[in-house]
């Protein structure tokens, strides 16, 4: 259950948010055949793109324990944008997912953002289908990235 989440900041060069964001790169190397993240040409989302005063990088915790996590970074028009949603393998399909992008979205308030976006690749439907069910609507390619099939955008009110 998700009722059960505590969310903390953490920086996101160290600690439970370095283990979330090494975990989700890795994932998606597999998923995608390979596919590096961290490339010239793909969007930046490391710990400077993740911290302070515009960002922020938030690990979910169940009983002391990291379950998920997922940053924010400002875009150049300054929107803000959410990158490297994770959540362990052994806690996915309980509500984390949604309760994460719930805290991002808030974070995302707190920090003064209107609008929000993120994206998604192909190989990941689920993460299409829970965007779609929490209000993202679809938008052109935003952050030019290469390996999305999904962009979505949001008004926070």
């Amino acid at each position: 259950m998700a009722s059960d989440l505590e969310f903390r900041t953490v920086p996101a060069a160290s600690g439970d948010a370095a283990d979330m964001l090494a975990a989700m790169v890795a994932e998606m190397r597999d998923l995608y055949d390979g596919l590096d993240l961290e490339a010239p040409g793909m969007p930046k989302a490391g710990p400077a793109e993740l911290g302070p005063p515009d960002g922020v990088y938030l690990v979910g915790y169940r009983d002391g324990a990291p379950v998920c996590g997922g940053g924010l970074k400002r875009l150049p028009d300054g929107t803000c944008e959410i990158k490297r949603m994770y959540v362990v393998p052994q806690a996915r399909r309980s509500g984390l997912a949604r309760a994460l992008l719930a805290a991002l979205e808030d974070a995302a308030r707190r920090l003064g953002y209107r609008i929000v976006r993120l994206d998604t690749g192909e190989r990941q439907p689920h993460a299409i289908a829970l965007y779609e069910a929490a209000g993202y609507r679809r938008v052109g390619n935003f952050n030019n990235n290469p390996a999305a099939a999904f962009h979505g955008e949001k008004r926070l009110d």
